[in-house]
């Protein structure tokens, strides 16, 4: 007879941030894996490939160990060297019911990375979760865990996506996998994202993971870290985290989230306390820093949800997914912010559709020469231009010796075609480091940019004149606290975009509008980490 339950549960979608079912997808998925091994009668055909647009599933991958079908997204006309994220369907699901319902293939187009999505088979587990949970399945050099490396291997062999830049998330099931990647192949991953899942090694056994999904298994934060260090050679540096859970998920219980930020800010040799806390989009949002002030995990609680992954479906800017069954509408989407985090969400686009007729859009890179930072009290007197560019960045901010900060980046606009009209810009920045928290000292304080056509100063180089050189546009956008990676400004209003010169350069101050009362900084980084996206009409 058929496991119990291998009927898909509802949907749990119909409501914004509803509660599990009574027919729980982890439960599903286990009680049907148990009766896999008592009885045959399990059916032996693989599910049939439902196909989404641009979705192409890849055969002869290596020896597939763990018998795993594979799956990718390439945007058409990706170039070689761009990222690759890996992404794990969760029980129930397919890779192509999870490949455009999260909004990773929405992000593929919009930002220029592939995406890989390996797909479990009915054979393996009767319910199609990753089998998170088998030593077999979990260790480094043997079944699923090296079957999804093998796929990397033939990703980067037909498409060239970068080796240095591989992520991996994935939901439920898919989020325990995602935790034994981490562990088990740490040197393949800069980055990854738990949704929903539970930390590595808390099972071995199928009977062993009813505890850990619920109520969960409390341990040691060292323990935890041992359980990963142990699980490779591999002495650092280690992937970065970002854990997302519903404060109503009955399946897996929230105490996961806790767990898995104790094993991976010990893997880090920091601890479980958060170092900067917010809200984003309404939701709790922590970050845990290293001995060296970088971000390296950060969690998202999202209040009042059930079991399922986080989207907002819509076209703005930070919008992505479409509601499904375990793909919940809570008004934000967990993977633009998890593509921010990891630094590959903004100001480095993908090659997109073909634009209309007379419309275009350039990427410009900052020109590093002309870049640099200025010194100087809170009224601006005895302003020095600052010396650590070439060391950690350019400095937005107060820094230890009480002097305050503003960054002058420079970009060649004479690239826009001769008799362009700016239809729309925005910069992005990436945060290399920094000291406290800038945007709540003051409470509220928001970091402004100033757009200037020409040169700020008496020159493009930067002197000490650009901290109160006037600007064109003052604050003419905002940029947002970056948690990690870049972040990307708001657009232009009409008098910065007035203010970009398409005849030669522009040059842009970024400033806090309101002066710091104790030491919160942030270096940025220059060159290539800095971008100024223009839309513009011929």
């Amino acid at each position: 007879m058929r496991p119990d339950h291998a009927t898909p549960p509802p949907p749990a979608h119909r409501r914004r941030a509803g509660r599990d079912r009574p027919h729980r997808l982890w439960a599903a998925a286990l009680v049907a894996a148990l009766a896999a091994v008592a009885t045959v009668a399990v059916s032996l055909a693989a599910p049939a490939p439902a196909r989404a647009a641009g979705l192409e599933e890849v055969t002869g991958f290596g020896s597939n160990p763990g018998s795993l079908r594979m799956f990718r997204y390439v945007p058409d006309g990706l170039p070689h060297d761009r990222p690759l994220v890996v992404a794990l369907h969760g029980c129930t699901q397919s890779a192509a019911e999870y490949d455009d319902e999260t909004g990773w293939t929405e992000l593929a187009d919009r930002h220029g990375f592939a995406v890989l999505l390996p797909e479990q088979r009915s054979l393996n587990n009767g319910n199609m979760c990753f089998n998170w949970f088998q030593n077999t399945d979990t260790s480094r050099g043997s079944g699923e865990a090296l079957s999804v490396v093998q796929m990397m291997d033939r990703m980067r062999a037909d498409t060239g996506v970068d080796p240095g830049r591989s992520y991996v998330t994935g939901l439920s099931a898919g989020g325990a996998m995602t935790a034994v990647m981490m562990a088990a192949y740490p040197d393949r991953f800069d980055g990854g994202a738990v949704v929903a899942g539970i930390p590595y090694r808390c099972a071995s056994s199928v009977v062993d993971a009813f505890g850990c999904m619920n109520p969960g298994s409390d341990r040691s934060a060292a323990q935890w870290g041992d359980a990963v260090r142990g699980a490779s050679s591999h002495t650092g540096p280690w992937p970065t985290l970002s854990v997302w859970h519903g404060t109503s998920d009955t399946t897996v219980a929230p105490v996961n989230q806790r767990e898995l930020v104790e094993q991976w800010t010990h893997v880090h040799g920091t601890d479980a306390t958060a170092d900067a806390s917010d809200t984003v989009a309404g939701y709790p949002h922590r970050v845990h820093r290293d001995a060296g002030g970088e971000p390296v995990v950060e969690e998202y609680e999202i209040t009042g949800m059930g079991h399922g992954q986080p989207v907002d479906p819509g076209s703005g800017a930070g919008q992505c997914g479409r509601a499904a069954p375990y793909v919940l509408d809570v008004g934000i989407c967990a993977a633009h912010h998890i593509a921010q985090f990891w630094g590959i969400g903004g100001g480095d686009p993908g090659p997109g559709p073909d634009p209309e007729p007379g419309d275009g859009t350039a990427v410009l890179g900052s020109d590093d020469a002309r870049d640099g930072y200025v010194k100087a009290a809170a009224d601006g007197s005895s302003a020095t231009v600052g010396t650590l560019e070439g060391t950690l960045g350019l400095a937005v901010g107060r820094g230890v010796d009480g002097r305050h900060s503003r960054t002058v980046l420079s970009f060649d606009t004479s690239a826009l075609p001769d008799g362009a009209t700016v239809t729309g810009a925005h910069l992005t920045v990436a945060r290399t480091s920094g000291s406290g928290d800038p945007w709540a000292d003051p409470a509220g304080n928001t970091l402004v940019a100033d757009v200037h056509g020409g040169c700020l100063g008496g020159s493009c180089t930067v002197a000490a004149d650009d901290w109160s050189a006037p600007a064109d546009a003052p604050a003419a956008a905002r940029v947002p606290r970056p948690a990690s990676g870049t972040a990307e400004s708001g657009t232009f209003d009409a008098a910065g975009l007035a203010a970009i010169d398409p005849a030669g350069t522009t040059q842009v101050r970024l400033r806090f509008a309101q002066a710091p009362a104790g030491t919160a900084y942030v270096f940025l980084g220059a060159a290539d980490r800095a971008t100024l996206t223009v839309t513009y009409r011929t």
